[in-house]
């Protein structure tokens, strides 16, 4: 019987380590490269900022508990200004977040272009979790439109979902008044509400660790990361880009607000 020469033997395992090593590389080291790429000149700041979007925000419910706006303002960075922030205010028919009425109060107290969502279950009634929104937000003039998080199937199948999410959707619209915002993962999106019964509503991706949106369609707002780190704020926090500038931002925005034309820290 023959026998593997070394040399073989050795270029076969330096292969094998090689194969594994690209392998490990690819599936769990690449999706996130993005999020330790190191950002150099952005203070307050622990990830790297999409370029090229001036208009910046941050999202948050009961995970960061109850935020320090005050100091969020006051220490606000004057280059890469926070200007909007989306509350979470309810999940379901009947869960709400214990932090949101403090939040949304003193988000719009310190300045800051205030939104709520709400976290959508699909096995629940549309009309009874759009209700429950109803009854936990008042929105005023200069708020930003309602959203809605969508991010799970409840095993419904595609037409039953998208049916559930345009049954929200629909009231929501009819009692504020205003397009609700969609919130929704990227491949979640591609996957279940590509369709054309949702284009006419403003959409906020969700799509971590790259550096621009793969996204091909219109979008809004794009939440970039779910690791940010700000003063006022004990947990790490997502962080947000608007796709426009503060014009276009308050357009987009329940008529009859004061414009905001400056960033915080310098009012």
């Amino acid at each position: 019987m023959r026998t593997i020469p070394n040399w073989l033997r050795n270029l076969l395992a330096v292969c094998i380590v090689l194969l594994f090593s690209a392998g490990f590389y690819w599936f769990f080291i690449r999706p996130y490269a993005y999020r330790w790429k190191p950002c150099y000149g952005q203070w307050g700041y622990d990830v790297c900022l999409p370029c090229n979007y001036d208009v910046h925000g941050i999202d948050v419910s009961h995970y960061q508990k109850r935020i320090n706006w005050a100091k969020l303002a006051r220490d606000n960075d004057a280059r890469f200004p926070l200007y909007f922030a989306f509350m979470k205010a309810t999940e379901g028919g009947d869960l709400g977040d214990h932090t949101f009425s403090y939040n949304f109060e003193q988000a719009r107290e310190h300045g800051f272009i205030r939104g709520a969502y709400h976290y959508f279950i699909p096995r629940t009634d549309a009309d009874k979790q759009a209700d429950f929104f109803i009854s936990t937000v008042k929105l005023e003039p200069g708020d930003l439109p309602p959203v809605l998080d969508v991010e799970t199937t409840g095993r419904k199948s595609r037409k039953e979902l998208q049916a559930a999410v345009k049954q929200w959707l629909d009231r929501i619209e009819a009692h504020y008044g205003v397009k609700p915002i969609i919130y929704t993962p990227y491949k979640f999106k591609m996957s279940y509400l590509n369709d054309s019964l949702f284009n006419t509503y403003p959409y906020w991706i969700a799509h971590y660790y790259v550096d621009s949106v793969r996204y091909k369609g219109t979008w809004h707002f794009w939440q970039h990361t779910d690791i940010g780190s700000l003063p006022g704020i004990e947990k790490r926090v997502d962080l947000n880009v608007f796709n426009g500038t503060l014009r276009q931002l308050d357009s987009l925005r329940i008529p009859g607000g004061p414009a905001i034309t400056a960033p915080l820290k310098a009012r």
